[in-house]
């Protein structure tokens, strides 16, 4: 979950009403090409920096087929990031399921994936009646995709040690949940 901002200098406030999610489009290649392959980005991500527009086309045509649910996270209609939910279908899981969002570094710091992340965890327990818990699992270094997963109302349940296998060296991770008899904060 990249929503890291390392920079210093200040951020031009976004009017989250141009925010939308809507689904992935092949047409979204260039637009995704602009965030998706920056080593800013992919630091906290499985996939490898600085890949081609051929290897994009290839995974958004995998997100648009094949991931049961997610969206591309737009500004003014332009896709600046993704945002998904994973349920569980084993037996003994169904009820719980995990979300993962990335923004393109040029918006990090704005409020958009705390207001997306919001969105979706609200939503995604209606549209999933048999939903009971929410999990994300972010990188313990990844200070900034804990603070928003916080500040929506997500409780850090604790550090899952070595917990990840990430580009060849294992990670500890920080567990978060949020229940379906919680209610989302929108701060």
């Amino acid at each position: 979950m990249a929503d890291t901002d390392n920079s210093s200098s200040p951020k031009t406030a976004v009017d989250f009403q141009r925010i939308s999610l809507r689904p992935f489009d092949l047409a979204d290649i260039d637009d995704y090409m602009a965030w998706a392959p920056s080593e800013e980005v992919s630091r906290f991500y499985s996939w490898e920096p600085n890949f081609s527009r051929e290897e994009g086309m290839k995974r958004l045509k995998s997100m648009i087929f094949y991931h049961p649910w997610i969206r591309s996270i737009c500004l003014d209609g332009k896709s600046i990031g993704e945002i998904s939910v994973t349920g569980f279908s084993r037996g003994g899981d169904r009820h719980r399921a995990e979300i993962g969002y990335v923004i393109g570094s040029d918006y990090w710091g704005r409020g958009i994936a705390t207001l997306v992340v919001g969105l979706v965890a609200e939503a995604i327990f209606w549209e999933w009646p048999h939903l009971e818990r929410l999990e994300a699992v972010v990188d313990v270094e990844n200070v900034a995709s804990q603070r928003v997963l916080e500040k929506v109302g997500f409780v850090r349940e604790g550090v899952l040690r070595k917990f990840y296998l990430f580009k060849g060296k294992s990670r500890d991770m920080v567990m978060y949940s949020l229940l379906s008899d919680h209610h989302v904060s929108q701060d």
